[in-house]
């Protein structure tokens, strides 16, 4: 029988600690695992860093946890939704790390997949440039943009079997599964979970190897 990765939200919240870094999918709220995302508030965990597409809004996605001040730093595509993270910034009460959206999806890939790093010619001759390595390959100047890896992520599937694969539901797939690759411990928030061999495997996007525990999301 496969393994049962199902736990019960009373399991979920030792797993947080003060001071970790959190992978989390999403892009503007869409695909972010709200509940998990109540829950770190709930436990009132401290001095995190996010490491995500955007911000969202204050009071959607990771916003709440911002607005309430878990968060130390984040490390992010874009903040223009959500003025709590500018204020904040501006404040010195937040350090926001702003790196382009496809070099951060890159640099978590390389960190999944055990590479030293990235190539990339984006930013090269604007203030992202400060304090990177560069090289010339060709005659062209690149970046070396380094990886990222984080204690947890935690996703938003639509679907899971007990074994921990999952599919996401449409648009909200976004960033999800390329946090699986990237962290210590995956944790998957899904609306519903089924017996394995239920999931057609064409329809897997985030195989079970990738994801340590699943949790069924509270109903609102």
């Amino acid at each position: 029988m496969a393994l049962d990765k199902q736990v019960d939200w009373s399991d979920v919240g030792p797993l947080f600690r003060d001071g970790i870094s959190v992978m989390f999918g999403g892009f503007m709220g869409v695909g972010t695992p709200d509940g998990l995302v109540s829950l770190l508030r709930e436990q009132g965990t401290k001095n995190l860093t996010l490491i995500g597409n955007d911000t969202a809004a204050p009071e959607t996605g990771v916003g709440p946890l911002i607005s309430d001040g878990h968060v130390k730093k984040v490390v992010v595509s874009h903040i223009g939704t959500n003025p709590v993270t500018g204020k904040k910034m501006i404040a010195g009460e937040l350090d926001v790390d702003l790196v382009p959206q496809g070099t951060l999806a890159e640099r978590i890939r390389c960190g999944g997949a055990g590479l030293g790093g990235v190539l990339t010619p984006t930013g090269v001759g604007t203030v992202v440039e400060e304090g990177k390595a560069k090289m010339v390959v060709d005659g062209k100047t690149f970046l070396v943009e380094l990886p990222l890896r984080a204690d947890v992520a935690i996703l938003k599937a639509k679907r899971a079997d007990r074994a921990g694969n999952l599919v996401y539901e449409r648009a909200a797939r976004n960033f999800n599964p390329i946090m699986a690759l990237a962290a210590d411990l995956v944790i998957a928030e899904v609306d519903e979970i089924v017996d394995v061999g239920e999931i057609d495997p064409d329809l897997v996007m985030t195989p079970a190897a990738l994801v340590d525990k699943i949790v069924l999301a509270r109903r609102q």
